[in-house]
């Protein structure tokens, strides 16, 4: 492993490398570069992380074009995939957990016919631009929440202040505020209960 190589991994390097619309809070640290691979975005900002975020080294921003992602002050990202069509926002002191999927579309239609033409127009002969629509929904983190390991979030979904979602959870709909959900899909737990 080279020097450059090792700083890659470890947050040590020239943050002048991101991409041109993404904005950096004061006392922000990254682990990997690599988390931007994907990063594909077009909006100006398209990706804004507040003042000492945490972001290590599984976080993945899949980031369409016209897609954007914040993330409030004091957050800590330890390896979530977002996958962005629209808009994700994650509030301040959020943490969310490895392994979480936070999803603002399904990236493909619902209808099984429109499905198959997207299949073909993604095909490697296929051509992209013949795409169907479709839908996303923005996905809205309050503050104060954690996301436990292996989590989904799916699209339009808001989850209110302090929130605690349990690891492995599947939510499909609104979790209000101070509320802790587990499941398949995701339900309240009882109180004292998990998460």
């Amino acid at each position: 492993m080279t020097a450059g190589t090792f700083g890659d991994l470890t947050g040590d390097w020239d943050y002048g490398t991101l991409p041109a619309n993404v904005r950096i809070g004061r006392d922000c640290w990254l682990e990997r570069k690599a988390c931007f691979a994907r990063f594909r975005s077009t909006k100006d900002p398209g990706l804004v992380l507040g003042d000492r975020v945490r972001v290590y080294t599984w976080a993945t921003f899949n980031v369409e074009p016209g897609g954007a992602v914040e993330v409030g002050d004091d957050s800590v990202l330890v390896g979530p995939v977002f996958m962005c069509a629209e808009r994700i926002t994650i509030g301040r002191r959020v943490v969310v957990s490895y392994h979480v999927t936070i999803a603002d579309s399904d990236f493909h239609p619902i209808d099984p016919a429109e499905r198959l033409k997207d299949a073909v127009a993604n095909s490697p002969a296929g051509d992209r631009s013949t795409r169907p629509p479709y839908v996303s929904k923005p996905v809205e983190i309050g503050d104060d929440v954690w996301v436990g390991i292996g989590a989904i979030i799916l699209k339009g979904v808001r989850i209110g202040r302090g929130a605690r979602i349990g690891a492995g959870a599947v939510v499909t709909r609104d979790v209000p505020a101070g509320a802790s959900v587990a499941g398949n899909p995701a339900v309240a737990c009882p109180p004292g209960g998990a998460p």
